[in-house]
């Protein structure tokens, strides 16, 4: 999903954005200086964003070297050792915060969807991401929730179908918004929402791939599951909290989309210090 050139230029964006007219504070360190330093973390997680970081301190020199004691995806725990850096000190010292925004955010994304993924490992369920993400770093954190286990919703407006209330009013109806879709693009696959048993069938019977039921009580879920009888994906949506996770993944729906490996995510707290 992420590329090189994607990871270039989102860094370049954020180092031009962080340097501007330049890093006057590193104009104090010895333009021949070199240094040793390392990255840690302060707390238990999922690391993810390596790529980014490497990006970061290469971008603005590239014989900063960077050896990572962990890989995207890997575990790391509380005060241990995430990398060691070398290079000239300036180019380490501006590169530091951009490369830490990214790890953090990244590693703390993967750390959320590792949490709820493993509350639900004992299921057949998938959790999914939602497009409730941070302007501009869509494509990365949804790379970051695959790292922590879950899977991806959608990426955006364009490679499938979520027809929703709006949609369906404005269509006319579940029938004539599933149509219509099959009309406009006929291999982009086809979700709507329903909000209870009498526009699931309508959904069913309409040929929609998969049905998100939103805010449906855990007998309804289950009812639904029973009824609909694989004829086509069911996707739980709505009141998915960390109480209510487990509950709603035992009623054997297929999906469950959770806005909160996203939106609601806490930064990994990682440090670096220069030896």
């Amino acid at each position: 999903m992420i590329t090189a050139e994607y990871i270039a230029k989102l860094v370049a964006q954020s180092l031009a954005e962080d340097i501007a007219g330049g890093d006057i504070t590193a104009e104090l360190i010895d333009a021949d200086a070199r240094a040793r330093g390392r990255i840690v973390t302060r707390e238990d997680g999922i690391l993810c964003g390596t790529a980014f970081a490497l990006e970061a301190f290469q971008q603005i020199d590239p014989s900063c070297h960077v050896k990572w004691a962990a890989q995207d995806g890997e575990a790391i725990t509380a005060d241990s050792l995430v990398c060691t850096l070398s290079g000239p000190a300036r180019a380490l010292l501006t590169a530091e915060r951009t490369a830490l925004n990214f790890l953090q955010l990244l590693s703390g994304t993967a750390t959320t969807a590792g949490h709820y993924a493993a509350r639900v490992a004992h299921t057949a369920v998938k959790l999914l991401d939602t497009r409730k993400t941070v302007p501009g770093l869509r494509l990365a954190q949804k790379y970051a929730v695959t790292c922590g286990g879950c899977y991806n919703h959608r990426i955006g407006l364009f490679d499938a179908f979520l027809i929703k209330e709006n949609h369906i009013s404005a269509t006319g109806g579940i029938a004539e918004a599933v149509a219509t879709a099959r009309d406009v693009a006929p291999d982009k696959p086809v979700e709507i929402e329903v909000e209870n048993e009498v526009e699931l069938d309508q959904a069913l019977t309409a040929g929609a791939d998969r049905i998100m039921l939103d805010n449906f009580t855990l007998e309804a879920l289950r009812d639904a599951v029973a009824h609909t009888a694989g004829r086509a994906e069911l996707e739980a949506s709505g009141n998915v909290t960390d109480e209510t996770l487990v509950a709603i993944a035992a009623t054997g729906v297929d999906f469950i989309s959770i806005g909160a490996l996203t939106k609601h995510v806490k930064a990994l707290d990682l440090s670096m210090r220069i030896d």
